[in-house]
Parts: C-alpha cells; structure tokens; sequence
C-alpha cells in the first residue's frame, strides 16, 4: 500500500489552483436539450399541490452538460460555481428550483436519484443544480420536501445505446453543504482513481466529482477488473465563498455523515446494490469504507 499513500500524499495546492484557473460557470439556458437523444418521459407523479420543485426542461428531456474529456470539464452548482472534477462523458445537470423554501427546517430537502439519496442544498431563491451520470434503460428521479410531506417523482427512459453501460459504480454522498469529501478507488491491478487522476487506463473513471457540499462522486466502470477493489472516503477539506480552507469549524455538523453506495449491474434484471453509512469527524479522517471482491 506504499504506492496508495504517495498518492494520497500528493499536495492539492497545485491542483486547487489549477482547478480555479480552469473553473467556468456553465450557465443553463446555453446547455444542450438533449431532444434525439433518446430520453422519453415514462410517467409523472406529483404531490397534490402541483410538486415540490419546478424543473428545468425536466420532463421533456434533461440537459446534458456537453462535456468531453477535451476542453472545460467544469459545470455550476450551488452555492458557488464549484468544480465537478468528472473526466467521463454523458454527464447530465438536474436543475429546478423549490417551489417553497422551509428557512427553519432541521434539514434541507432531499433528491432521489435512482434510489440514491441525497440532501438538496440550494441558493435563497431555491434554486439547485445537481450533476449526475444517467445509465441507459429506466431512471428515476424523485424531490421529497424537507418535513417529507411532498414528494414529486418521474421516470424516464434512456435509450441512448452508445453510452457504455456501467457494471460497477460507487456514488458517495455527504450531508454538510461547507465540507469536502472525496472518494479514493484502488483498482485490483493497483490504479488509483482520486480528484487528480479522475480517469484510469482501463477506461473507468469518475462520470461526477462535485465538490460543492453535498456530492456526488460517481465513479463508474463498464468492465471492471476481476480481484478486490478498495472504496476509500477521505475528508479532505471544507470551502465557503472565500474558497478552500482547512479551518476544522468552518462546517455545519460537527459529524459528518458519508454514504457510499455501491451499485452492480445497472439498470439490468441483476441489479443488486451496497450501501454504507459512515462517520467523519475531522479534517484529515481517511477510512477505508469496503473491500469488494468481484
């Protein structure tokens, strides 16, 4: 493991300030429909009030980001125009905005991503913006309000069968908008995939890596290595409006609660799904979260 720890040694300094060179704000209005790709909308399903969020272009079809492994690979999310680190293609954006915003709610509403969920921060006026990788076949997508009284949900269906379907993926998610968590995957074969090497020489790689409170990190494989792949979680950090910091009361929880998932065989009759709930107390906690052999 000497190799894994000179690797989670390497200074991040070089790359924060790469990462705020390189970081642009993907506005929405100028994103790409993705009219001809293949998502229909299946079905809708709203709380009697009429939903909990207004969506953008959500159930005609989502916006996919346009990103590629060439040029920015960079989107915006809340609070701040964050990097979403993900070197991999098809990722998409999930945008809306509350239609009411509880300011005394003990906890933010929360968004259900194919049965993933996370907790949904948002601007004052409500606004949101969630990266997210979509397989092909049936996805899912639901808002449950912050008491959990409403829940909007829709299905649809992704037919666009030149996205590589993903045998293996770990989606890590975090309940504190202030701090910064990053997933570590160590492959059989000893490749490294972390925020500064978000893709590997056997075609996996990060889709998602939003750094921008709440997650996700979606790391993903279509074929993946045969052997024992280790699921790291490392609290590396918190960030507010100034930027990165490493000051250890500059977050919300004073434990923060990580939730990695790993889902095998998407969207296929052989799905089955992993799902660990961890503590991370301090600036530093590096935990290795699951030894998976496959």
């Amino acid at each position: 493991m000497n190799h894994v720890n000179s690797l989670f040694s390497l200074s991040r300094s070089s790359v924060l300030r790469r990462v705020r060179l390189r970081a642009v704000m993907l506005v929405a209005v100028a994103a790409c429909c993705v009219s001809g790709t293949g998502v229909v909308t299946q079905a809708r399903a709203a709380s009697a009030d009429g939903g909990v969020a207004d969506l953008t272009r959500s159930f005609g079809g989502w916006r996919h980001s346009g990103l590629t492994n060439e040029g920015e690979q960079f989107v915006a999310a809340y609070p701040r125009p964050p990097v979403d680190r993900g070197a991999q293609r098809y990722r998409t954006l999930i945008e809306g905005r509350l239609r009411r915003i509880d300011k005394h709610a003990r906890k933010p509403p929360t968004l259900v991503v194919n049965g993933n969920p996370t907790p949904l921060y948002t601007d004052n006026e409500g606004a949101f913006a969630r990266p997210w990788a979509f397989g092909a076949g049936s996805n899912s997508i639901e808002l449950i309000s912050a008491a959990g009284r409403q829940r909007q949900r829709m299905q649809f269906y992704e037919a666009d069968t030149s996205k590589p379907q993903a045998k293996l993926r770990a989606i890590v998610t975090w309940d504190d908008p202030h701090a910064q968590v990053d997933l570590h995957v160590i492959t059989p074969g000893g490749l490294h995939a972390f925020f500064a090497n978000p893709t590997l020489e056997d075609g996996s790689g990060f889709d998602v890596d939003s750094v921008d409170g709440a997650g996700p990190g979606i790391f993903s494989s279509a074929a993946p290595e045969r052997g024992t792949w280790l699921f790291f979680l490392n609290y590396w950090g918190n960030f507010d409006t100034t930027g990165y910091n490493f000051d250890a009361s500059a977050h919300d929880r004073d434990v923060i609660t990580a939730t990695l998932t790993l889902v095998f065989n998407e969207n296929t009759p052989d799905e089955r799904r992993e799902t660990m709930v961890v503590p991370l107390r301090k600036i530093g906690d590096l935990m290795l979260v699951k030894s998976e052999r496959l």
